[in-house]
């Protein structure tokens, strides 16, 4: 596959010069080119070259270029110089407690994070991650949109997802989401869900608008229900082994240039939401308001089943 051979290739030219590829690192993302994200990402790769006077480059990859999310945390977790955007779902399955971070209807409004990855607990759950499993998570900072039911009918109610194959993320806490919301959770690649949903093999997707318009799923879905499940904030992962061996200047830069970048990135998504509508609407998509409540209500129980009850009232009192 061409994807797996590019991956190949710059593990290959990784083990050539060593030397090299320490100062160099590629961040892998499947939103297209167009997402305000990766517009944000190409920036940061301009300044951190600038800052570190050429010493350390980052080269971006969008639409899956290096591979799935799990193929290119395998090539992280094996020391490559490789970041990939992630939501923290994924990577519950490395530290449980992390996953809270993806669960249903956490916070009311995305800048409400901000006091949650400030707080102890997270700071201890990042560590925890690095030491078990090689994955250092630079920066839990990149708003990539309210989550939203995408369908090909109508959505009011809970009720109405009943024998619905919606396509969401194969990790525990989206899955049970999504069967609590009364949805059948059919897990994909994110690259897959235009083709699957064109051939029938789901029946909708749930997802942000901003990367919806970007795999053009206004083609194939109707309606969309603005259930507003999830405020899907993520964040750059990258192998512990290459981040502690970069200078100390470098790594500074890098976290300086690239929290910047979330910042700007979630700013950009977020003002960019009102816009996506109207050109969807223009397409022939349907836009629903719902009862949130009755959502909020389904999803209620996902937090003791996963263990996340205990963390989340530390989280969202900000200890």
């Amino acid at each position: 596959m061409k994807t797996t051979a590019l991956a190949a290739a710059i593990a290959l030219s990784a083990t050539a010069n060593l030397a090299h590829a320490a100062y160099q690192l590629n961040l892998s993302s499947a939103l297209s080119a167009q997402d305000p994200i990766v517009q944000a990402m190409e920036e940061a790769s301009q300044t951190i070259a600038e800052r570190s006077d050429g010493e350390l480059t980052v080269r971006v990859f969008p639409n899956s270029q290096l591979g799935s999310d799990e193929d290119v945390v395998e090539q992280i977790r094996s020391g490559a110089n490789v970041a990939v955007l992630i939501d923290a779902g994924r990577l519950s399955e490395y530290q449980p407690e992390l996953g809270i971070l993806s669960a249903p209807y956490l916070v009311e409004d995305y800048t409400d994070y901000e006091r949650i990855t400030s707080s102890e607990l997270y700071r201890e759950w990042v560590e925890r991650l690095a030491e078990s499993s090689g994955l250092r998570l630079l920066n839990y900072n990149w708003f990539q949109g309210s989550r939203h039911m995408l369908t090909q009918k109508l959505v009011e109610t809970p009720e109405d997802l009943s024998g619905v194959r919606v396509r969401t993320i194969n990790s525990p806490v989206w899955l049970r989401t999504i069967e609590s919301m009364g949805a059948t959770p059919t897990p994909l690649p994110w690259s897959e869900v235009y083709s699957a949903l064109q051939l029938g093999a789901i029946d909708g997707a749930e997802a942000q608008l901003t990367a919806a318009e970007g795999q053009n799923l206004h083609e194939v879905i109707t309606h969309i229900a603005l259930t507003g499940h999830i405020h899907l904030m993520t964040g750059l992962a990258t192998s512990e082994q290459w981040y502690q061996s970069l200078p100390e200047e470098l790594r500074t830069i890098l976290d300086e240039e690239l929290r910047s970048a979330g910042e700007a990135a979630s700013q950009a998504t977020a003002d960019a939401q009102d816009a996506v509508r109207e050109r969807m609407e223009a397409e022939g998509v349907t836009f629903t308001e719902v009862d949130v409540e009755r959502f909020r209500e389904r999803v209620a129980g996902v937090y003791e089943e996963l263990g996340y009850d205990q963390y989340r009232d530390q989280l969202t009192a900000g200890e």
